[in-house]
C-alpha cells in the first residue's frame, strides 16, 4: 500500500493541479509529496514491503530511495522561493509542478522495480518527463540543450533495449527478467549472449547516467536547467541508471561472467575521470563545470563497482556522497546566479563579500565533493585505492590520482575566482531568502556526520547495499 502511494499520488495529484491551476496549490502539492516521500521510504528502510511481483523494497534499493527522499525534500523547499520568482503564469507553473511530481514518480518506480523491462520502461519515463525542464529559459541554447537530451538520451535506452532482448535470449523460455529469477538461475543463462547483452546494457544505461564516452548530453542539459531541477538531474536521476547496470551486474557475476563486466566498467570509469580532468581545465561555465565533475563522480563509482569487494562498498558510499554534495552545489549556484545574472566563472568574483553565506556554502560544497575530510568522498576515494591495490594494479593508482588531482586544480582554480577578489560594482545586491540556503546547509551537515563517524545505520545500509552486489569491507 505505502509503495502504491509513492507510484500512484504524483498521478493523482496531477489531475487535480491541471484542474485547479493554483499556483498555491501546486507549491503545496509538491512540500505534501516530498514530505510523504521521505516519511514513507524512512518506513520501508524499518519495514520492507512490495507491490504485486513488480515492486519491491531490497537491500540495494533502499539506500538509492532514501536518497531520493532526503535530496527531493530540500529541492522541495528550495522550489517555494524559485517559483515564486519565475514568473510563471498559471498554466505554466502547474505544469512545471506536475512534470516535477512525474519526474520523481518515474525515479521511484526506476529504484522499486523488480523487473528489468519495467525499470527500462521508467527509466524512459525519466526523459520525457524531465525534458521540459532543460527547456526552462526557453532560448536557443536550451532548445538545444534539451533536443540532445532527448535524441541522445533515447538513443542510449535504445542501446539498453537491445541488451534487454539479448538477456532475454540469454534466459530462453525458462528464466523470466525478474531480477530474482534472473538471480537464482543464472547458471541457466547462456554465457555467450550474457557477454553480449552487457555491453549494450551498460552503453545504453551509461548515457543517461552520463558515462564518458556517451555523456555528450549531461554539460549542456545541467547548465541550462533552473538550478533546483540540476541538483535532482545530478544528484538522483544518474543514479537510477546506476542502479540498472548494477542489477545486471549482478546477475553477471552471479553466473560467472563478472571480469568482463568489471573491465568494462573501470574502462568507462577512467575514460569519464579523463574527459572531465580535460573539459574542467578550460570551462567557463560554473554549472557545466559542475555537470562535468557528475561525469568524474559517475566514473569513480563505475571504478569502484568494477573493482569489486570493498570497491563496492566505496561505490556505494560514493553515491551518497555525490548526491547530497553536487545537489549542495548546484542549489548554490542557483543563489549565485541570483546575485549576478551569469554563469560565466569570469562574472562571478567577491563572492563572500557579495552574499557570505552562499559563498562559504559554495567553498564548503567544493571541498565536500573535491573529497577532503572530513567528508565522506575521502571515505569512498582512499577506499578505491585500497581495492586498487588490493587487486594487484597498483600502476592504476597513478592515473587515478594523476586525474583526480587535474580535476581538484580545475575546478578549485574556478571557485577560489569566483569567492574572492571584489565584486563588480553592477552586482545586483539583494536579500536571499533563507529557504535557499537551509537544503544545503543541511546536505552538508549530513555529509560532516556521515564523514567524522558514520552512524551505524548508514553503514548498515551501505553495507547491506555493497553485499547485496557482492562486495562489502
Amino acid at each position: 500500500m505505502l509503495i502504491a502511494i509513492l507510484i500512484l499520488f504524483p498521478l493523482a495529484a496531477g489531475v487535480l493541479l491541471l484542474a485547479l491551476k493554483s499556483k498555491t496549490v501546486n507549491v503545496a502539492t509538491i512540500y505534501l509529496y516530498a514530505v510523504l516521500h521521505l516519511v514513507i521510504s524512512v518506513w520501508l528502510w524499518r519495514q520492507p514491503s512490495s507491490l504485486l511481483p513488480f515492486f519491491r523494497v531490497d537491500d540495494l534499493n533502499i539506500l538509492f530511495l532514501l536518497v531520493l527522499s532526503v535530496l527531493y525534500l530540500g529541492v522541495a523547499f528550495y522550489h517555494g522561493d524559485f517559483l515564486k520568482q519565475s514568473g510563471l503564469s498559471p498554466r505554466w507553473h502547474t505544469w512545471y509542478a506536475i512534470c516535477l511530481l512525474l519526474f520523481n514518480c518515474c525515479m521511484t518506480g526506476v529504484i522499486l522495480s523488480t523487473h528489468l523491462g519495467l525499470l527500462w520502461v521508467f527509466v524512459e519515463g525519466t526523459t520525457l518527463a524531465s525534458a521540459p525542464f532543460i527547456y526552462y529559459e526557453g532560448n536557443k541554447a536550451a532548445l538545444e540543450a534539451t533536443w540532445k537530451y532527448v535524441f541522445i538520451c533515447s538513443v542510449g535506452i535504445a542501446l539498453a533495449f537491445v541488451g534487454i532482448i539479448l538477456l532475454s535470449m540469454s534466459a530462453g523460455d525458462t528464466v523470466s527478467l525478474f531480477f530474482d529469477d534472473l538471480g537464482a538461475n543464472a547458471g541457466k543463462l547462456s554465457p555467450f549472449w550474457l557477454r553480449l547483452a552487457f555491453p549494450f546494457i551498460l552503453m545504453g544505461f551509461g548515457t543517461k547516467m552520463g558515462l564518458a564516452p556517451v555523456h555528450a548530453w549531461l554539460p549542456d542539459a545541467h547548465a541550462e536547467s533552473p538550478a533546483p531541477i540540476s541538483a535532482v538531474l545530478s544528484g538522483t536521476l544518474l543514479n537510477t541508471a546506476l542502479l540498472g547496470i548494477l542489477r545486471v551486474y549482478r546477475v553477471m557475476d552471479l553466473a560467472g561472467q563478472a571480469a568482463q563486466a568489471r573491465i568494462l566498467l573501470v574502462a568507462m570509469g577512467f575514460l569519464s575521470l579523463f574527459v572531465c580532468a580535460v573539459f574542467v581545465l578550460k570551462n567557463r561555465n560554473y554549472k557545466r563545470m559542475l555537470a562535468y565533475s557528475s561525469i568524474e563522480n559517475m566514473g569513480l563509482i563505475a571504478v569502484g563497482a568494477g573493482l569489486g569487494g570493498v570497491g563496492i562498498f566505496a561505490a556505494m558510499l560514493h553515491m551518497v556522497a555525490h548526491s547530497l554534495g553536487k545537489a549542495s552545489l548546484f542549489l548554490t549556484a542557483g543563489n549565485i546566479l541570483g546575485h549576478y545574472g551569469t554563469k560565466d566563472v569570469a562574472g562571478v568574483r567577491g563572492l563572500l563579500r557579495v552574499d557570505r553565506a552562499t559563498g562559504w556554502l559554495w567553498i564548503i560544497g567544493f571541498l565536500a565533493l573535491a573529497a577532503f575530510p572530513p567528508f565522506p568522498a575521502f571515505l569512498s576515494e582512499f577506499l578505491m585505492a585500497g581495492a586498487i591495490l588490493d587487486g594487484g594494479n597498483a600502476w592504476l593508482l597513478v592515473p587515478f590520482f594523476l586525474l583526480l588531482t587535474v580535476i581538484l586544480f580545475g575546478m578549485g582554480h574556478s571557485v577560489m575566482q569566483m569567492a574572492f577578489g571584489d565584486p563588480n560594482p553592477s552586482v545586483r545586491s539583494q536579500r536571499t531568502p533563507l529557504v535557499n540556503y537551509i537544503p544545503q546547509v543541511l546536505f552538508l551537515a549530513v555529509l560532516v556526520a556521515v564523514g567524522l563517524a558514520m552512524p551505524a545505520p548508514v553503514y548498515d545500509l551501505v553495507q547491506r547495499a555493497a553485499v547485496s552486489l557482492g562486495g562489502g569491507r
